[in-house]
């Protein structure tokens, strides 16, 4: 297994570079139907999928669902408001790593405080700072890469030559896979203690 690891890095770090993004100002205006939906977020947001002829950016399936499962508050007359695309475009970042109870809790103060609020500091406001901050990102996450690509090059020196690229190729998938776990426990603990406050705040109302 021979791996042409300078080829992997620069397609690694020029894959970030098409991370697609959906800003704000490009959210229509208007209420949309539930196939408009599902065409935006496909259009804006195909080109980041794995299998772009098989994965599904949001059905309406998917969105029934979330309704269902009150992380997403029902369409008025069959038609969703900017701050709905808003909240499944959360949704949709969410779900590769929370389960649905926890991006439940994660949401319920932002729909309670902030969706289709008339102030300015808005659902709008917080999804373009939130977002903005995401792409300053990348310089970040480009760096961490590298670190950790040229780490793992430097592994397994012992193993015999035709195992090595495969091994070294482990070891730098197996450092990706330990910062997302950790950060992933991170996250779920923070959810914990906001799910805790939710409560104390339910049980304060009674």
């Amino acid at each position: 297994m021979t791996i042409d690891k300078t080829d992997l890095l620069k397609s690694i770090l020029e894959s970030l570079d098409r991370i697609q993004y959906i800003k704000l100002e490009d959210i229509p205006n208007i209420d949309l139907y539930m196939d408009q939906v599902t065409t935006f977020m496909d259009k804006k947001l195909k080109k980041s999928t794995r299998n772009q002829d098989e994965d599904k950016i949001l059905t309406k399936t998917m969105i029934n669902n979330y309704a269902k499962n009150d992380l997403l508050p029902p369409p008025e007359k069959k038609k969703y408001h900017k701050d709905h695309v808003l909240l499944l475009i959360f949704i949709y970042y969410y779900k590769g790593i929370l389960t649905i109870n926890d991006i439940r809790t994660l949401l319920e103060p932002v729909k309670k405080d902030f969706f289709q609020s008339e102030d300015a500091f808005n659902l709008g406001s917080i999804y373009k700072e939130l977002f903005e901050l995401e792409e300053n990102q990348i310089k970040n996450m480009k760096e961490d890469i590298v670190q950790k690509f040229d780490i793992s090059k430097e592994t397994f020196e012992s193993a015999p030559q035709e195992k090595r690229d495969f091994l070294q190729l482990f070891a730098f998938i197996s450092m990706l896979s330990f910062d997302v776990y950790v950060k992933r426990l991170l996250i779920e603990k923070l959810i914990d203690s906001l799910e805790t406050g939710q409560e104390d705040a339910r049980s304060t109302e009674k």
